[in-house]
């Protein structure tokens, strides 16, 4: 970290609990401290001692397009300009969500709001409200935000951190928490069958993004959509991550599973904080003012967030998008796989579209139980090692690394070829 990073994150640790605003930046899990940015554009963040770094962050995968895109940018200052809140109704919001129904036909009524834990939250009450049950299925390692229930066995900062239940949360509310491996539909199947008529809904990232990236095996989506209807439970996708990610119609264009709720957030504001839940219309219409579930929010369908996203994703639509972020997701995985095995330190690249995590473990990582056997002090050596050959990476073992459409070959062959030597460095240590 440089001379002025380090004194900046001195005095902000007079204020903010670690010295930051959300726990994976302060460096905890790779040791070190965080470096401050003062801009980024493109494929490119810079730091405030004159450091530039391929980002593969990429604000934790909102930056599909890169970062600071200039139409995303005039569109945000465009709208600015007539105001940046209202705490009313505006034309921007309908235009948004028939982008957003366009690519997810199965959220036939939403609600936007400003994260995507909030999405996440209040899909659930919606999702209580509906079946009248308090129980909720949810899979060890996959994280959901915040939100108090959600808290249990799971992953992003928490298992990061080796804390698997934060403190805070009642045990009353824990309890309806119920958890099952992921990848494992037995599991699931012995819940249902023991507990069924108490569950009111099977939460899933469908491609976990946040013990590491972990695909779904063949036909686990599809059991979980069987098993839910049979139960009278409902499915819903945490897309958060996926969504427009991995395909414009996310997990659900791909695997062909239509959930009956689903939780959007990231990519969908442009990076302007947003979040969005919906999903079919009986259900949604249980929503206030409708009906007797109540969620609201002061900023909601925020201006800024709209217009951003209304850009983002009318250029994700350009031909070939897609087909281009897959390409570069294979050639950097193939390069980090050809690394790993010339140094011969144990690793294993999982990839799905242009999200993909290299973990330190010579298993292959299928669930949470197999994340957690990465060796994790390698993996800081390794984040340290890139961050000084110019590539910065998520500072934890279990995030994704996001490629946008700024990444040029260039840019990805620079990255096989810091990771070459960053992982001799691995092996050395």
């Amino acid at each position: 970290m440089g001379e002025r990073s380090r004194r900046l994150f001195q005095e902000a640790s007079r204020y903010f609990p670690g010295g930051v605003n959300s726990p994976v930046r302060a460096f905890r899990a790779v040791g070190g401290d965080p470096f401050f940015v003062s801009h980024a554009r493109g494929s490119r963040i810079s730091d405030v001692d004159g450091n530039s770094y391929i980002d593969y962050v990429g604000s934790w995968g909102p930056m599909i397009l890169g970062h600071a895109h200039p139409r995303v940018v005039a569109a945000i200052q465009g709208t600015a300009k007539s105001g940046t809140s209202f705490g009313a109704p505006t034309e921007l919001e309908t235009r948004l969500a028939r982008l957003v129904q366009a690519a997810f036909p199965s959220m036939e009524r939403m609600r936007f709001v400003s994260s995507g834990t909030e999405a996440c939250m209040s899909a659930l009450r919606v999702a209580r409200g509906f079946t009248r049950r308090d129980a909720i299925v949810k899979f060890e390692g996959c994280y959901h935000g915040h939100a108090d229930s959600l808290l249990v066995k799971a992953g992003s900062g928490v298992i990061t951190f080796g804390v698997p239940d934060s403190l805070g949360v009642p045990a009353e509310l824990a309890r309806h928490t119920l958890t099952v491996p992921y990848n494992d539909l037995d599991a699931l199947r012995a819940l249902f069958n023991q507990r069924g008529a108490e569950i009111a809904a099977v939460i899933i990232e469908p491609v976990a993004g946040n013990m590491g990236v972990i695909p779904p095996q063949a036909g686990f989506l599809s059991g979980l959509r069987e098993i839910t209807r049979q139960h009278g439970a409902l499915l819903i996708f945490d897309e958060v991550i996926t969504g427009f990610r991995i395909a414009w119609g996310g997990a659900q264009e791909v695997s062909g599973v239509r959930a009956d709720l689903t939780s959007l957030g990231k990519i969908v504001g442009g990076g302007v904080p947003v979040g969005v839940y919906g999903g079919r219309a009986d259900i949604m219409e249980q929503v206030a003012p409708l009906g007797g579930v109540y969620q609201a929010g002061t900023l909601s369908g925020n201006p800024l967030a709209m217009a951003a996203g209304v850009e983002t994703l009318s250029l994700l639509q350009a031909p070939g998008f897609y087909a281009d972020l897959e390409a570069k997701g294979q050639r950097l995985a193939d390069g980090l796989v050809e690394a790993a095995a010339a140094s011969r330190v144990p690793a294993h690249t999982n990839r799905v579209g242009s999200m993909l995590t290299t973990f330190f473990t010579g298993v292959a990582v299928t669930d949470y139980a197999t994340a957690k056997t990465s060796d994790t002090k390698r993996y800081g050596v390794f984040f340290h090692a890139m961050l000084d050959r110019g590539v910065s990476l998520a500072p934890s073992q279990f995030e994704a690394a996001f490629i946008s459409a700024a990444h040029s070959a260039e840019d990805l062959d620079a990255t096989v070829a810091a990771a070459r030597e960053a992982l001799a460095a691995v092996a050395g240590a």
